[in-house]
């Protein structure tokens, strides 16, 4: 039978876990956890993006996860096979648990922030225009 998306994300929700925003933000700057947006660039521009932040949009993932490729992004990679987490965001949750659960399957310790870009600005988190 074929899934949809809400089966697909209900099914990645099973395997990653998930933490407030405030507590990404600590360990980012606390544990030298790594927070990664995986929202499209205009989405970014529309909306604002976290500092410190890695930006790949879901799309480039799995290239830019995977040393093999010859186009991994350097600051991810350094948390592949690490006890360092990997925070994932996107605008409101789906997107990051898809990602996430995508990269615990290549070797990150990930969790997903939960409610997306929307619940960091509820819990007043700095975001730049």
């Amino acid at each position: 039978m074929a899934k949809s998306m809400k089966d697909l994300v209900a099914d990645a929700k099973s395997h990653v876990t998930t933490v407030s925003p405030g507590t990404a933000l600590s360990a980012s700057k606390d544990s030298g956890d790594l927070i990664l947006d995986v929202r499209e660039p205009d989405e970014l521009q529309n909306d604002g993006r976290i500092d410190g932040a890695v930006h790949i949009p879901r799309g480039l993932l799995e290239a830019n996860a995977d040393p093999d490729t010859g186009k991994g992004n350097d600051r991810l990679l350094n948390y592949r096979g690490s006890d360092r987490k990997v925070h994932l965001l996107c605008a409101s949750g789906a997107r990051a648990t898809l990602a996430a659960d995508c990269l615990r399957q290549m070797g990150y310790n990930t969790t997903v922030i939960e409610g997306g870009l929307a619940n960091w600005k509820k819990e007043d988190l700095p975001v730049q225009s």
